[in-house]
């Protein structure tokens, strides 16, 4: 009986301990968290395949995104309009050069805010985040 309490006893702690090691993302405005720089709404598009204007490669599975003018590294929260859904993005990429667009996101990162493929486009609001 005592190996059973021992086991569960290290297994709690390690559920435990798994959620402490784990970075965050910051919190919605509506519930706090860092303080927002700039903020645009727009239309967000996602792309795929080159090498990004910071010379990193490009990687469909990170939370990047190219922005025109933003300083690269710049942490952005964005947000679809139409769902709710949002994810913090880093800049590491310029554009996207379309009328309209403010923002294009990896794959990654549009799945996040739930833009698919299909649908192409969503309307966002993006905060630059301190």
């Amino acid at each position: 009986m005592k190996d059973v309490f021992g086991g569960l006893g290290w297994l709690a702690a390690v559920v435990l301990l798994a959620g402490c090691g784990s970075a965050s993302l910051p919190p919605h405005p509506v519930h706090g968290g860092p303080r927002v720089t700039a903020s645009q709404t727009g239309i967000a598009s996602f792309y795929t395949g080159h090498r990004t204007a910071s010379g990193e490669r490009l990687n469909p599975r990170a939370f990047t995104a190219a922005h025109r003018h933003w300083p690269f590294n710049s942490r952005v929260r964005v947000t679809n309009q139409s769902n709710g859904r949002w994810v913090v993005v880093r800049i590491n990429d310029r554009g996207p050069f379309t009328r309209g667009r403010v923002i294009d996101l990896t794959p990654a990162a549009a799945q996040a805010i739930g833009l698919t493929p299909r649908q192409g486009l969503a309307r966002v609001r993006i905060e630059r985040l301190e």
